[in-house]
């Protein structure tokens, strides 16, 4: 038996050995095959085909794109037949409108399979055949639910908005500051991120630490993905964003604005309204706007405005300011009280259900108090706690 060579064993033990066939597929066809896995795993996540829409994870775009591409090529239709037992390719085509006039190298061209692949795009970077670190990057990001408890963070969501379009927050490119802490604000693929829990630490396999995060996003939406996830998400995404903490000023600046009045209003309002909570908390119920022209005409037809709560208001204080900026001053009287902000819906004219987000549980002394630290510059200190109904240091309360 030892003079045998290998082929010999083998039969001498009944061992058949079927020689290696060579894939029969071309190169094109592979990276045809290995771009709808792609499709089919997000099927299989989702229950649904991947859809369109500035409001979709970009990875759920790109995916869409994709299958409505491969629907153009009847090529793709012979080779994946088998594949495809959803029924994905005979869906309808609804992608942007410009995708009729490509013929099928442009097609091909788009999904990165084509047969000329240009340097830069060879097999080893090509554009929508990604490594496994990026599948699983992509796969912990998608990977979404619905929120169960929307209604408490989307008051955050509507401030944060609002307080961006006044200079209070800056958008800043990601990455000069790469921490990922409770309570932060991001840009993710076009939408608000907010990172609402941060796990204990645990270690990665590569043994830095990590952690499972709690991360909520303006559509409704949660996901449950690790600090590195989001943060590498994050600088994949040309346009991913950090949000700064808000800036307070400066509301009395020698340069004007655009929103800066020479003398302005700041006006405290109660509602006479008879529904049976406002009528129950009258006293505390405040709404603070700011104006500059007479308060009386900013609130004339309070009663047929949802936002005075349908009701005729009563004005229980106001204060004289000087070259501030209106609507800054607005957003950080919100970010103030943000966390006392009135809870209630209401119908309006045409019985439609209205949310007003201007009023606050908030005693009129504690107002008061608010403006002369406002003037006084000493306000960005401060925050208010609903517990004692009083202004506190931040990180106190």
């Amino acid at each position: 038996m030892a003079d045998m060579d290998d082929d010999e064993l083998l039969d001498a033990l009944g061992v058949e050995v079927a020689p290696l066939k060579a894939s029969s597929r071309t190169q094109r066809e592979e990276r045809i095959i290995a771009g709808f896995e792609d499709i089919l795993r997000f099927y299989q996540a989702h229950g649904r085909a991947p859809q369109h829409g500035e409001d979709r994870d970009i990875f759920e775009r790109l995916y869409a794109v994709r299958l409505d591409q491969l629907r153009k090529l009847p090529e793709a239709h012979a080779l994946l037949a088998a594949m495809d037992a959803p029924g994905l390719l005979a869906g309808a085509s609804s992608s942007v409108a410009n995708i009729d006039e490509l013929d099928e190298d442009a097609l091909l061209a788009e999904l990165g399979v084509g047969d000329h692949v240009p340097a830069e795009d060879d097999i080893t970077v090509l554009r929508h055949v990604r490594s496994s670190v990026e599948k699983r990057v992509a796969e912990e990001v998608a990977d979404r639910s619905p929120c169960p408890d929307f209604e408490s963070f989307q008051p955050l969501f509507e401030q944060v908005e609002q307080e961006l379009k006044a200079g209070v927050r800056k958008a800043l490119r990601f990455g000069r500051d790469a921490s990922v802490a409770d309570g932060n604000f991001f840009i993710l693929v076009g939408q608000l991120a907010y990172v609402a829990e941060v796990g204990e630490a645990i270690k990665a396999p590569n043994g830095e630490s990590d952690a499972r995060l709690r991360v909520i996003f303006a559509n409704g939406t949660e996901s449950n993905l690790l600090r590195r996830s989001l943060q590498r998400a994050l600088y994949k995404d040309d346009t991913g964003r950090r949000l700064s903490d808000p800036d307070m000023g400066p509301l009395f600046s020698g340069e004007a604005e655009p929103d800066d009045i020479e003398s302005g209003t700041i006006y405290v309002l109660r509602s006479k309204s008879s529904h049976p909570f406002v009528a129950e908390h009258r006293e505390l119920i405040h709404k603070i706007g700011v104006t500059g022209g007479k308060v009386e005409t900013r609130i004339a037809g309070a009663n047929k405005d949802a936002t005075y709560l349908l009701a005729d208001v009563e004005v229980v204080a106001t204060y004289k300011l000087h070259n501030l900026n209106r609507v800054r001053l607005e957003a950080i009287f919100h970010r103030l009280f943000g966390a006392a902000q009135l809870d209630l819906t209401i119908e309006d004219r045409f019985g439609q259900p209205v949310k007003p987000r201007e009023w606050f549980l908030v005693p009129l002394h504690v107002i008061d108090e608010a403006v002369s630290h406002l003037r006084d510059g000493t306000l960005t200190s401060l925050t208010y706690d609903p517990r004692t109904a009083s202004l506190v240091v931040a990180g106190n309360s």
